[in-house]
């Protein structure tokens, strides 16, 4: 079992910034295979970016230049370092842990709101 705990949302004006943890506990030896997700209302859940299996990062096309996942394996954690915040990136931002092999665990999300 693994256990995703995010935090660090909240509300922030256009342009600004914020920085999002996800930290994992229980059957977890790597930060590969985690990431961070979203959802607005009315929305599909859609990828935001993870650090693949393989160690490589991908991005969503809205937030290249913007957003930047980094992670400490150290403390089993990573995170979401966004800037230049627009209000389409309100959502409820989740984290996901997916091992090579078993389960998809995920987080209980964190609000992100963008408004002035």
């Amino acid at each position: 079992q693994v256990q995703l705990v995010e935090s660090g949302g909240g509300l922030v004006q256009p342009g600004g910034s914020l920085r999002l943890s996800c930290a994992a506990s229980g059957s977890i030896f790597s930060i590969n295979g985690m990431g961070w997700y979203r959802q607005a209302p009315g929305k599909d859940r859609e990828l935001v970016a993870r650090i693949a299996n393989s160690g490589n990062t991908d991005y969503a096309d809205s937030v290249k230049g913007r957003f930047t996942i980094s992670g400490d394996n150290a403390k089993n954690t990573v995170y979401l370092q966004m800037n230049s915040l627009k209000p389409e990136d309100t959502a409820v931002y989740y984290c996901r842990y997916r091992p090579t092999f078993g389960p998809t665990y995920w987080g209980q999300g964190t609000q992100v709101t963008v408004s002035s």
